[in-house]
């Protein structure tokens, strides 16, 4: 059968990096309580030229240049974000056009912070239903465009970023030793959407809007959505936690990662967390930690690798693969 397999990955990030210390003189809120709530130290903040667009095409030229690929050998092109540099064109037909394609097929995904898992799991069906070769999947955002810097409980939070991976059809077993992405579980409750959403849009003000958050209700749901996608998985490949070699989540916050590891039996050493360097980059946070954690030397060739994330909407999602 046909399996999505990881060829490359990359990452961008802005230039400016906030830490909380400078956060302190912006909004009445303390290193010590951003680091102990949430677990962040720091985020990057893009500048007036950096924008979802720019970040993501020097991911997408980061992940090429691992994979050892140039545009031309790629089929689409998928971008997960929430803060597109327009309403329409998609931000993924920019970075089409901004990486010299002039072939292919490039379109946008609006999961909010579970993007990048669905955006993986819609390249996996496009590339198994041969209706592309190679897949760009990117995850990219500017969520400090949409923040209120006055609202100390959501501007701590977030930064901007983004990550990338290429997924190329190759031929597989149909077994779990195979490489590539074995099963994908994706969700969404639309009824709680007032506990996380913009208060803003083309439709409804004709502005952009502010983020806005009800923490606590969102941290009460987390740990059970997260469990439900991620035990869907497992039972869907056999497989359990001991058989994981990483569990890399979408980084929100420390105590939620912490929280659902902890429910699953997955042991802290097997968890990736970069929160404490970036924030929460809503659907860049996935592919910047799969970055980093490859670039290192973590995640290697033939590893298990499970990836989840939780969002606006909600939106929930798990994905096995195997690097």
């Amino acid at each position: 059968m046909i399996r999505s397999v990881v060829r490359g990955f990359g990452a961008a990030l802005p230039k400016r990096v906030m830490t909380n210390q400078e956060l302190e003189s912006v909004v009445d809120t303390t290193d010590e309580w951003i680091v102990q709530r949430t677990g962040i130290r720091q985020r990057y903040i893009a500048s007036d030229d950096e924008t979802t667009a720019s970040l993501g095409e020097q991911a997408a030229r980061a992940a090429l240049a691992n994979a050892g690929l140039t545009p031309d050998d790629i089929d689409l092109v998928l971008v997960a974000t929430s803060t597109p540099d327009n309403t329409f064109p998609a931000t993924a037909v920019n970075i089409q056009n901004r990486l010299g394609m002039t072939h292919g097929y490039a379109f946008d995904m609006q999961a909010v912070c579970t993007g990048f898992v669905y955006a993986v799991a819609t390249a996996d069906m496009h590339i198994r239903g041969g209706m592309a070769k190679r897949a760009l999947v990117i995850g990219a955002e500017t969520f400090s465009r949409i923040l209120d810097w006055k609202d100390r409980t959501t501007c701590v939070l977030f930064g901007d970023g983004a990550g990338a991976i290429i997924l190329e059809a190759q031929e597989g077993e149909g077994t779990i030793a195979d490489r590539g992405v074995l099963t994908s579980h994706l969700r969404s409750d639309g009824a709680h959407k007032d506990k996380l959403y913009v208060d803003g849009g083309p439709s409804s003000t004709g502005t952009v809007g502010h983020l806005r958050m009800e923490g606590r209700e969102v941290f009460k749901h987390a740990v059970g959505m997260i469990t439900d996608v991620i035990e869907a998985a497992f039972t869907a490949t056999g497989t359990t936690a001991d058989d994981l070699d990483w569990l890399v989540p979408h980084q929100a916050n420390r105590r939620i990662i912490d929280g659902s590891a902890k429910k699953l039996g997955i042991p802290t050493e097997k968890v990736v967390v970069t929160v404490d360097l970036h924030g929460n980059t809503s659907a860049a946070s996935i592919p910047l930690a799969l970055s980093v954690a490859a670039s290192d030397g973590r995640i290697k060739k033939g590893d298990l690798v499970m990836l989840e994330a939780m969002g606006g909407g909600f939106t929930w999602g798990a994905l096995l693969l195997r690097w």
